[in-house]
């Protein structure tokens, strides 16, 4: 059930050049699963709506949260410090479907901003007993959370300017090492997605892809944030979907991007 509420913040700290650990404290963190996300709301009266970010970890009583600061909202949000109180709407959203994985090898890819929550679903693998390998994309050498995959799973990394792993993409680095799987799931800027989309019907591979965009309400009321789809929406009879509500993981194969 979405709703809003108060939460602690027990944690927050810069674990990279703009980029923010934020634990807090709350009872929706029980209700939270791999790809879902949480709003949380900045304190400034001018700043209205919710700021998405996705869950990076969660046990029984707490939310992690890892972002980038990428405009006033974050800003302010990044400045918040540890003892204070934050108002976040929770759960939200269409997380991976870890039944749908058993049994099968999985890829997990990570790119940007996008790796978070693939850490989320690398522990829910992990403790599933589902076999899974991760590949994390970045633009440098600054290759936040890569020790904490490197605790769950084989973790490989590939960097834009060749300072970390393999030079080129996530999709470099599997064809550099020669990985192989069943499944990929991913989260990552859209050219990547295309580019993993494409991958994995080459390969006639099962692929789920949670989709990166930018959202007012989180709830599905303002439309904002519609993909295409391959098939009409039952209800309003378009090819659209909303990435709030029926995402952000999809099928690769049920959505044009």
């Amino acid at each position: 059930m979405k709703r809003k509420t108060e939460a602690l913040i027990k944690e927050h700290k810069e674990i990279s050049e703009g980029i923010f650990s934020l634990v807090l404290e709350t009872e929706l963190a029980k209700e939270a699963c791999p790809g879902q996300f949480a709003g949380v709301y900045p304190k400034d009266g001018s700043r209205i709506l919710m700021r998405p970010i996705s869950i990076c970890d969660a046990d029984e009583s707490s939310l992690r949260m890892v972002y980038r600061v990428a405009g006033g909202g974050t800003k302010e949000i990044s400045g918040y410090k540890s003892g204070e109180t934050v108002e976040i709407l929770g759960m939200l959203g269409n997380g991976y479907d870890l039944e749908a994985l058993k049994g099968k090898r999985v890829l997990s890819l990570g790119g940007g901003i996008g790796i978070p929550p693939m850490l989320y679903l690398a522990k829910a693998l992990k403790m599933a007993g589902i076999e899974n390998t991760a590949v994390l994309g970045y633009a440098d050498n600054k290759t936040f959370l890569k020790e904490e995959f490197e605790e769950q799973c084989g973790t490989y990394v590939a960097s834009m300017d060749g300072s970390a792993g393999t030079k080129g993409t996530v999709l470099d680095a599997i064809k550099e090492n020669g990985l192989e799987a069943e499944v990929i799931c991913a989260c990552g800027p859209m050219p990547m997605l295309k580019a993993v989309k494409e991958y994995a019907q080459e390969k006639g591979m099962e692929a789920y892809i949670s989709l990166e965009e930018r959202m007012a309400c989180g709830v599905g009321a303002c439309l904002g944030c519609v993909t295409k789809t391959v098939k009409k929406d039952e209800h309003t009879h378009v090819n659209n979907t909303r990435i709030c509500v029926e995402g952000p993981v999809f099928d690769a194969k049920e959505v044009c991007i």
